[in-house]
C-alpha cells in the first residue's frame, strides 16, 4: 500500500518520510550542508557522502587487493577488475563491458 503522495507529480510512496525526500526534487529545497565548503544537498545521505571529500574518509575496502574508497559504489565497480564480471553487454555486436561507459565507446 502507498497512501501518501506527491503533491508535484502524483507519484505514491508507503512511507511519509519518502515522499518528503521526493517532493525536494520539485521544491529544490536543499536543506542540508556540507560543513567544508558550504554546499547543499537535498537529501542527509548525500551530504554525508560529500563530506567525504573534505575528511578523506574512504571506509570501504576490496576485498580483492584492500584499496580503500569513499563510497560503497565505487567499491562494488572495483571488484569486478578481481571477479572479472562484465555485466553491459552491447545491443550491436554482443561484446560484454566491465564499465557501461565502455558501450559508448563503440
Amino acid at each position: 500500500e502507498k497512501p501518501y503522495k506527491s503533491q508535484g507529480c502524483g507519484k505514491s510512496f508507503s512511507r511519509i518520510s519518502h515522499v518528503i525526500n521526493h517532493q525536494r526534487i520539485h521544491t529544490g529545497e536543499k536543506p542540508y550542508k556540507s560543513q567544508g565548503c558550504g554546499k547543499s544537498f537535498s537529501r542527509i545521505s548525500h551530504v554525508i557522502n560529500h563530506q567525504r571529500i573534505h575528511t578523506g574518509e574512504k571506509p570501504y575496502k576490496s576485498q580483492g587487493c584492500g584499496k580503500s574508497f569513499s563510497r560503497i559504489s565505487h567499491v562494488i565497480n572495483h571488484q569486478r577488475i578481481h571477479t572479472g564480471e562484465k555485466p553491459y553487454k552491447s545491443q550491436g555486436c554482443g561484446k560484454s563491458f566491465r564499465w557501461s561507459s565502455d558501450l559508448n565507446k563503440q
